[in-house]
C-alpha cells in the first residue's frame, strides 16, 4: 500500500463474512464488516445514545445497534431507522492482498 493515509488494520482472514468486528485505528474505534468480498468501515458509535455497534447484527448492508435497534448502512454510515436520526462516520476501506486498510475520514 503506497498511500500513507491508509492504515493497516488487520489480515483479511480475521474478518468473517457478515460478522462485524471492532478495531482501534489511530485512537478511534471502528467496525469492519466483510460483505460480498467488500470491506466496509464505520465508527463504532450509535448516534442515538453513544453505544457501540460492533456487537450488532447485520441484515443485508444494515448494522443494527444491539441496544435499541437503530440501523446504520455500513456502506455510508447513514442512519436507516429510529431511534437514530444522524449518520455515524464512514471510512474508506480497501483489501490489498491479504490485508485490510482503512483511511479515516475527518468527520466524527
Amino acid at each position: 500500500m503506497t498511500d500513507p493515509n491508509f492504515i493497516l488494520v488487520c489480515g483479511l482472514s480475521e474478518l468473517k463474512p457478515r460478522q462485524p468486528k471492532t478495531f482501534e485505528v489511530d485512537g478511534r474505534f471502528v467496525v469492519l464488516v466483510l460483505v460480498d468480498d467488500e470491506v466496509y468501515c464505520i465508527d463504532d458509535v450509535c448516534t442515538h445514545d453513544g453505544g457501540t455497534l460492533g456487537d450488532g447484527t447485520l441484515d443485508d448492508h444494515c448494522l443494527a445497534c444491539p441496544r435499541h435497534g437503530a440501523k446504520f448502512d455500513v456502506r455510508t454510515g447513514e442512519a436507516i431507522t429510529m431511534p437514530a436520526t444522524e449518520a455515524t462516520a464512514s471510512h474508506e476501506a480497501k483489501i490489498v492482498g491479504d490485508s485490510v486498510y482503512v483511511k479515516l475520514s475527518e468527520e466524527r
